[in-house]
């Protein structure tokens, strides 16, 4: 024994213990990663995909037991046949040593449309890009999607504008993209010839890279017809030309076109058809789940997505429940106190599908339900472990869903306001009480219809109101300077954007040079929102509480001041 550890036993210490207890101390815990909004969306889509997906056969087998069987055979030769007209692949033996790759059918059902059209049955070969291996299969895989933030800006100015707008649809869009990689893939369940496999020339879905791929080519042939990409959303492009402007947006295979000259549009589409297989939609009736509804004479355009929220209440069989009239009520004080702590517990809310009812509900405020955004990021805390209160405070929300079904975003093309774009932000004080960090929220309307909202916990703890309204306010800030360059992009210059805040400190804060000591804190965000006041770019301007729009997402209301607040951003019944 060593001498340092004979004198540590004779003080009655085990060093050994000692060091163990050191480098725990020295360990640093990591702290819980956070969604961002693309993560929540991502998941919102996922829940809204299993909603729609309940009466869609989920594999090939079940393709042909199926009553519409006919149907789905027709859209799985369909599929085939335009693969062999594209050259996709080619029947190959499988070299010594290389890897295959599985594939598999998926099938969707495209509901009937207000419109008129029909429900199409369409099927669609995809490779399992699970099994591909980076670097070797793939490298980059990235590909953007419009924002719906930007749907929602193009919807405003079509109606302020009364443009025309129509829709296309790009048949088997990812097979267009030029594939780099070498990848054999096994012949199509139901359709195989031999025992050769498929060597892919063309890319194919379920490919890592063929999101990519494909965006690539259409981008690049945009640029080629002087098309010009947004430098705030690279997918929204437009084209200007004898004065007249075209706005065209891109979700993978969904294209919007809308522009006042149906010339413009023709000849665009043209051009389209001869470089890719199109499907013409005409006037653009539902995009992304979202139903259009427009009136051109009485200058209204209007969003909902009641049909799949319909479909939301009947799957959580809450068709029958008592109407609610508010998103979260006013008596429910959810906290993680309220989780289950025992086996027993959690066992008994195992058969509670929580999480698929928020993200379900989720993917109806992405698009066009603003007024639940608020319920929406309360409940998401407790994804992970829900109690019984958090799931009475689900089922409160489906109850108000099911009272306000046909709730959607009315544009009109009256607007009478002076700035183009108007935003509100609020912020409560100390609000959750498992953390007491404060939650921020904001709204910003374009030709007085909500195009961008959110909902979010603070990252901080804040000190007192004064700086947890600054936090809102610095958040509203950049959401601001976004969407003024988004707009400027689309035709609509606005000089500065008023965003409107309840907090008559934190406008002092912003507006004139003073320090004090118990701000000094947040220097950086006040620095930041100071200097955007200073360039003009944004004017922070003193509204009343009471007619805070935004005051609903950081709080629950009582039913006539949240009608209240919901008319001001344009978020009405259908109709209205």
């Amino acid at each position: 024994m060593s001498g340092e550890e004979s004198h540590g036993k004779a003080a009655g210490v085990d060093l050994r213990n000692y060091q163990l207890v050191r480098d725990r101390e020295r360990r640093i815990s990591k702290p819980t990663k956070r969604l961002g909004e693309a993560d929540l969306i991502c998941y919102a889509l996922n829940a809204a995909e299993d909603i729609n997906r309940s009466d869609e056969p989920r594999s090939y087998k079940e393709a042909l037991d199926s009553s519409d069987r006919h149907l789905w055979q027709g859209a799985m030769e369909e599929e085939l046949e335009a693969l062999k007209k594209n050259s996709t692949w080619r029947l190959v033996d499988l070299p010594k040593g290389k890897k295959v790759i599985g594939s598999k059918w998926i099938f969707k059902k495209k509901e009937a449309t207000p419109g008129g059209e029909k429900a199409r049955y369409k099927a669609r070969l995809v490779a399992k890009g699970f099994t591909q291996i980076e670097g070797v299969d793939y490298h980059e895989i990235f590909a953007p999607v419009v924002k719906h933030c930007s749907v929602r800006v193009l919807m405003a100015i079509v109606a302020h504008c009364n443009l025309h707008l129509e829709q296309l649809d790009v048949r088997t869009a990812f097979l267009h993209g030029d594939l780099e990689e070498t990848i054999y893939m096994k012949q199509p369940d139901g359709f195989a010839v031999d025992d050769r496999v498929c060597l892919l020339q063309k890319s194919l879905y379920g490919l890592k890279q063929s999101p990519r791929q494909w965006y690539r080519k259409f981008d690049d042939f945009l640029i080629k017809l002087n098309f010009k990409r947004c430098n705030y959303d690279d997918c929204v492009y437009t084209l200007n030309h004898g004065g007249e402007t075209l706005y065209l947006l891109l979700y993978v295979d969904d294209i919007l076109i809308a522009s006042s000259d149906r010339g413009m549009i023709g000849e665009t589409k043209a051009r389209l058809a001869d470089a890719f297989e199109m499907k013409e939609l005409g006037e653009a009736r539902r995009i992304l789940g979202i139903d259009i509804k427009r009136d051109r004479p009485g200058g209204n355009l209007f969003l909902s997505q009641e049909c799949y929220l319909q479909k939301v209440i009947s799957r959580y069989r809450m068709g029958e429940s008592k109407m609610a009239n508010t998103p979260v009520g006013q008596h429910l004080k959810l906290t993680k106190e309220q989780c289950p702590k025992t086996e027993e517990e959690r066992k008994k809310m195992e058969s509670v599908p929580f999480s698929n009812g928020i993200g379900s509900i989720m993917y109806g405020m992405v698009c066009t339900r603003p007024d639940v955004a608020h319920g929406v990021s309360v409940l998401s805390q407790f994804m992970v472990n829900p109690g019984p209160t958090h799931r009475e405070a689900l089922k409160w929300m489906l109850r108000y869903i099911r009272g306000s079904l046909g709730t959607g975003l009315s544009f009109q093309n009256n607007f009478q306001g002076g700035g183009y774009i108007e935003g509100f932000v609020d912020s409560d004080f100390a609000g959750c009480m498992d953390t007491r960090k404060s939650r921020s929220g904001y709204v910003f309307t374009l030709f007085g219809t909500a195009v961008s909202r959110r909902s979010t916990l603070q990252s901080v703890v804040a000190l007192s109101t004064t700086e947890a309204e600054y936090y809102a306010l610095a958040e509203g800030v950049k959401e601001a300077l976004w969407l003024k360059g988004l707009v400027r992009e689309l035709g609509f210059d606005q000089k500065s954007v008023c965003v409107h805040c309840d907090s008559q400190s934190a406008i002092h804060l912003a507006n004139h040079q003073i320090y004090h000591s118990r701000t000094k804190h947040i220097d950086v965000k006040l620095h930041f929102v100071r200097s955007i006041v200073e360039s003009g770019d944004v004017q922070i301007c003193k509204i009343a509480s009471e007619e805070n729009p935004a005051d609903m997402l950081t709080k629950p209301l009582a039913k006539e001041r949240f009608l209240l607040l919901l008319s001001r951003i344009g978020c009405l019944p259908v109709g209205h």
